[in-house]
C-alpha cells in the first residue's frame, strides 16, 4: 500500500488494511457524533444537566470493565463477541428514525430526551468491549516499533473522513435541524459493519489453559489485576495519576463549552462544524509526526505536550468571553480568539488521539495491552462519575470564567506530575523496550 513506507510483515499489512477500513467507517460515525451534544441542546432543547449526562455516558460506561475485563480476557471467541456487540449496541440507533420532527412535541415532554440518552448509553457501552480489544488485536499483530506509526496513519485517515462528515452534517442540520433522525439509522448500519471489520483481524490466543470461573470471582480477579498493575508499575501509576487531573479538567469543561457556544456565542451548526474541522485539519497534518514522536519519547513527556495544548485551548476559549469580536463569512461566525484556541486544540487532538488509546500499551508487554487499557478506561469512568455534572454545577454557580480557571489549574497539576515522574524515575524498566 502506498500509505505504508518501509518494511512490514504480511500480517502487519493485512491488519493495517482492516484497521484502515475500520477507521474510515468510524470516521463517518465520529464526524456525526462530533455535533451530537450540540444537536441535543439546540435541536432537542435538552437541559444543561441532561447534556452533562449525555457526555458522561460516553465515559462512565467504562466502569463496567471492572466486571467484564476478566470475562473478556478469558473468552476464547473474542471475534464472535465483537460481532454481537456491534449488532446489539449500534443497531438500536435505528429507533431515532421514529423521533418526531415537530418542535412542540419534542419540548412538551422529556421522554424523547430520555430515549435519546438511553440509546447513546447503549451505544457507548459497546466501547467497553471494542476499545480494549482494538489494543489487544493490534498489539498482537503490529511490531512494537511500528505500533504508534501504523496507528497514527489509520487515525490520520480517520480524521480526514471525520472532517468531511462533520462539515456535511453541519450544513445538513442548518438546512434541517431534524436531520439527525435519518442520519443515525445510517450510522447504525456502518457501525455494525465497522466492528465486523475489526473482528476480521487475526488474533493469536496466548495458548494458556484458562479455566472458567464464577462471576464474583471473575470480578474479584479483574479488580485484583487492575490494582496489581497500578501497584507494581510505578511509571504507569504516575501516568494514570496525571491523567486523572487531565481527565477532570477535560470533563468539567467539555459540556460547559457546548453551553458556551449555544448560550454565549449563539453559534449555528455550520459554525460549530467549522471550528471542529479547523482543529481536525491541523491534527491530520500532525498525526504522522506525533505517531513517530510517541515511539521515541517517554509517554509522560508526550502527555505533558498534550495537556499543555489543552490548557492553552481552554485559556483562549475563556478570553473569547471577554473579547467577543467576530465577523461573518458565508454564514459562519468567525471569532479570531476562537480560531487560535482551536489551533491549540488541533495539537491536543493529534497527540491525545494516540495517547488516550495506545499510551498505556507502552508500559507493558503485548499480551498485557488489553489489561492495561482496561485499567486506563476504568479510571476514565471513575472521573466521569462526577466531573461532567460537577462542571455544569460549577458553571451555574460561578459562571464560565471560574469553571475554565479550575480546569486550567487541574491541567497544570497533571503536567507537573508527568514531569516529576519522568525526571525522578530511577533505574528500572525501559517502557519502550517492554513487550
Amino acid at each position: 500500500m502506498k500509505l505504508l513506507k518501509g518494511k512490514y510483515s504480511k500480517e502487519e499489512k493485512r491488519t493495517f488494511k482492516l484497521h484502515l477500513a475500520y477507521s474510515i467507517l468510524e470516521g463517518i460515525i465520529l464526524g456525526v457524533l462530533a455535533l451530537n451534544e450540540f444537536v441535543f441542546i439546540k435541536s432537542l432543547k435538552g437541559s444543561n444537566y441532561e447534556l452533562g449526562f449525555l457526555f458522561q455516558f460516553s465515559m462512565i460506561v467504562f466502569i463496567f470493565l471492572v466486571f467484564i475485563n476478566e470475562f473478556i480476557k478469558r473468552l476464547k471467541k473474542k471475534k464472535k463477541l465483537l460481532r454481537w456487540i456491534g449488532l446489539l449496541t449500534r443497531g438500536p440507533l435505528f429507533l431515532l428514525l421514529f423521533f418526531p420532527h415537530n418542535q412542540e412535541t419534542l419540548t412538551s415532554s422529556s421522554i424523547f430526551h430520555y430515549i435519546f440518552l438511553a440509546l447513546f448509553f447503549i451505544y457507548y457501552f459497546g466501547n467497553t468491549v471494542i476499545y480494549p480489544l482494538i489494543n489487544l488485536f493490534l498489539k498482537n499483530q503490529y511490531a512494537h516499533n511500528n505500533f504508534g506509526k501504523l496507528y497514527s496513519y489509520a487515525t490520520s485517515v480517520n480524521k480526514i473522513i471525520m472532517l468531511v462528515a462533520t462539515f456535511l452534517y453541519g450544513i445538513l442540520l442548518d438546512w434541517n435541524p431534524n436531520a439527525y433522525t435519518y442520519v443515525f439509522p445510517f450510522v447504525a448500519i456502518i457501525g455494525i459493519i465497522s466492528v465486523h471489520l475489526l473482528a476480521m483481524i487475526d488474533y493469536q490466543n496466548p495458548g494458556e489453559n484458562i479455566q472458567p470461573v464464577k462471576f464474583m470471582l471473575s470480578v474479584k480477579n479483574s479488580i485484583t489485576t487492575m490494582i496489581n498493575i497500578l501497584k507494581g508499575n510505578k511509571p504507569y501509576f504516575h501516568f494514570e495519576t496525571g491523567f486523572m487531573f487531565y481527565g477532570f479538567s477535560f470533563m468539567i469543561t467539555v459540556t460547559v463549552i457546548t453551553i458556551f457556544f449555544e448560550r454565549a456565542l449563539h453559534l449555528n451548526y455550520s459554525s460549530v462544524a467549522f471550528y471542529k474541522n479547523a482543529y481536525n485539519i491541523l491534527a491530520i497534518v500532525l498525526l504522522p509526526y506525533t505517531g513517530k514522536l510517541l515511539g521515541k519519547i517517554d509517554p509522560r513527556r508526550f502527555a505533558a505536550i498534550t495537556f499543555g495544548s489543552l490548557t492553552l485551548f481552554i485559556f483562549f476559549i475563556m478570553l473569547t468571553d471577554y473579547f467577543p469580536n467576530h465577523f461573518m463569512v458565508a454564514g459562519i461566525k468567525v471569532y479570531p480568539l476562537l480560531v487560535v484556541a482551536y489551533l491549540f486544540y488541533g495539537i491536543f487532538a493529534a497527540t491525545m488521539a494516540l495517547l488516550w488509546f495506545i499510551g498505556s500499551a507502552y508500559f507493558c508487554k503485548s499480551e498485557e495491552a488489553g489489561d492495561y487499557q482496561s485499567v486506563h478506561l476504568s479510571l476514565t469512568a471513575v472521573r466521569a462519575m462526577f466531573a461532567p455534572l460537577l462542571g455544569v454545577l460549577f458553571y451555574e454557580l460561578f459562571g464560565f470564567t471560574w469553571t475554565f480557571l479550575l480546569a486550567i489549574i487541574s491541567l497544570v497539576i497533571g503536567i507537573g506530575i508527568m514531569f516529576w515522574s519522568y525526571r525522578n524515575e530511577k533505574k528500572g524498566v525501559d517502557v519502550h523496550t517492554a513487550g
